[in-house]
């Protein structure tokens, strides 16, 4: 069991720093970059504040080890498993045999109601460690094999408390304004969303202490927007990843013109520099570089728009559209089986971008007779149609998982438009052990063009960052 806050002070020289360490390691296989002189400022910032208080802990580690506020959700769950809230923590209770959970699962209710109403946060907290060991323990032993939240919540519905809890807090008094009473049950529902996270906290909080903190931290707690998978992000992920757009398209935009400051100093000229060194004995104290003519390259995407891999196109969308200032011409073709430019939809998307890719489907030609996705016919008429598009300092992005639903992947028009472009790269939202399988002819495509996974935002940015000329 974890140690309540007196006994951490206590077994602080023993504990504290492992835990410390733990947690650093989880946040960084998070991707949170995390340094030796961060993690040894959070180990100061502990001392100064103390063991006593759990939330005087999270506000220095969080102070001393994050970034941004992106990153605090990440850090919120798993800080709660190294060094989680323990005042008064009661004997835990496992699955009540011989029991009615439906009789547990009303009282329960009741007292959460009650809690909910009046804003207890000690009364949430210890409700939530009843309800997880009441009513979300699973498996034969005495212990319990394991606890889920999902369990608990489904027994427990505290969110058809609304009436009930709004009730409590008017107390039977005189009916309040319209918009007030809007306002009550936003808080109310604020505050239930935020008791179903205490319950999440408190399972993973106990299947850590039987698999191992460490584990769970890595396995079980939400990835940063950045990281999670293009193909499995639902709305709300997706969602949180357009908000990163504008400050990734920043720190882009620096790597970017960092990159082409490096470059317009050209490489050495050694004949000049030769010549130079004839003044110095030979050596060539001063050497000459041959300077570059700066030239902005031509960005052209070719993005699939159907199924799960519209998130992972319009994302991209997005941000090139957001980064426009560093290419000489940016062009955006979308397609599912026939091809549209849409750049002028996108650079509108700014707006309203969750709402970008039904525009797209809604105003641009890129289905025909079918819904399916076929990229030979698509790569065929852009072949054709926007030959225009192409040039000696385009650079090509194909974004999409070349699953052609059986039909022809006509790579001779891929090899067209590589043959016409500077470069061409295709970034594939599938996991390279993915390819080939089933109706994909990514290998087929990869022959002819650099083809490059890329899973995520942090991936996206990368592969953009390191991929354009300069």
């Amino acid at each position: 069991m974890t140690a309540a806050p007196q006994e951490v002070a206590a077994t602080a020289p023993r504990e504290v720093t492992a835990r410390l360490t733990g947690l650093v390691g989880a946040l960084r296989a998070h991707g949170l970059g995390i340094g030796t002189g961060e993690t040894v400022d959070a180990g100061l910032a502990l001392e100064a504040v103390g063991f006593d208080d759990p939330e005087r802990m999270r506000a220095a580690l969080a102070a001393t080890l994050l970034h941004g506020e992106a990153q605090r959700r990440v850090f919120d769950r798993v800080f709660d498993l190294y060094f989680p809230p323990s005042e008064g923590r009661p004997q835990e209770p496992g699955p009540r045999t011989g029991e009615d959970p439906a009789a547990d699962a009303a009282r329960l209710r009741d007292r959460l109601a009650a809690a909910l109403a009046g804003g207890d946060d000690a009364a949430l907290n210890l409700l939530a460690r009843e309800a997880v060991g009441g009513l979300g323990g699973y498996g034969a032993s005495p212990g319990s094999d394991g606890w889920s939240s999902h369990r608990t919540l489904s027994r427990l519905r505290p969110e058809t408390l609304l009436a009930r809890v709004r009730a409590l807090r008017e107390g039977g008094g005189a009916a309040e304004p319209e918009f007030a009473d809007r306002l009550t049950d936003d808080e109310i529902r604020r505050r239930i969303e935020d008791f179903r996270e205490r319950v999440r906290t408190e399972a993973r909080r106990r299947v850590a202490e039987r698999q191992g903190r460490d584990r769970v931290a890595r396995r079980a707690v939400a990835a940063t927007p950045d990281r999670v998978d293009f193909l499995l992000a639902g709305r709300a992920q997706l969602d949180e990843l357009r908000r990163t757009v504008r400050p990734l398209a920043r720190r882009l935009a620096t790597r970017l013109a960092a990159r082409r400051r490096r470059a317009a100093r050209g490489e050495i000229d050694l004949r000049r520099t030769l010549r130079r060194s004839l003044s110095t004995g030979g050596v060539p104290v001063r050497p000459v570089l041959r300077r570059r003519r700066p030239g902005r390259p031509e960005l052209v995407l070719l993005c699939d728009v159907s199924g799960s891999v519209a998130g992972f196109a319009q994302f991209t969308m997005l941000l090139v559209r957001a980064l426009h200032d560093q290419f000489g011409r940016v062009r955006v073709f979308a397609f599912v089986n026939r091809v549209d430019e849409v750049t002028g939809l996108v650079a509108r998307g700014g707006a309203d971008p969750a709402g970008l890719g039904e525009r797209i489907l809604a105003e641009a030609t890129v289905t025909g007779w079918h819904g399916q996705s076929d990229y030979g016919t698509a790569l065929g008429e852009f072949a054709e149609r926007y030959a225009d598009a192409l040039g000696p300092r385009t650079v090509v992005f194909v974004l999409g998982d070349a699953r052609t639903n059986h039909s022809d992947p006509n790579p001779a028009a891929l090899k067209r438009i590589a043959d016409r472009a500077r470069r061409v790269y295709w970034l594939n939202p599938e996991q390279p052990a993915l390819w080939s399988t089933g109706d994909s002819a990514a290998h087929a495509y990869a022959e002819l063009v650099d083809m490059r996974p890329c899973r995520n935002a942090r991936q996206l940015a990368e592969l953009i960052g390191r991929l354009l000329p300069v």
